[in-house]
């Protein structure tokens, strides 16, 4: 099951560059796809990796303020791709915590 949320990570934000950034898709799937680097903070954590847990509310970037800057993000032109990308991980993180 990890390996579908690991996929999942990169067909969702490529599904959302090529249906709503249509134009410049290439562009706005790299930002997102970038936008993985926010599980850089996964390192911090012991052990690294954990089935059990849940990434939300748990690793310093997956906070819910941190959520919400993200959020906020979506809504500002030139930060509109990283809050995107940062939304859409969030949501599939969350998914594991059902």
């Amino acid at each position: 099951m990890p390996y579908l949320h690991l996929i999942l990570h990169i067909v969702v934000p490529l599904a959302v560059a090529i249906i709503a950034f249509r134009a410049q898709w290439q562009r706005a799937f790299c930002i997102m796809l970038a936008t993985m680097l926010v599980d850089t903070d996964h390192l911090l954590a012991t052990p690294l990796y954990d089935p059990q847990r849940c990434s939300i509310g748990f690793h310093p970037l997956h906070q819910y303020w941190a959520i919400a800057v993200y959020v906020t993000a979506c809504f500002y032109k030139p930060s509109r791709l990283i809050g995107l990308g940062l939304v859409i991980h969030m949501l599939l993180d969350g998914i594991d915590c059902l």
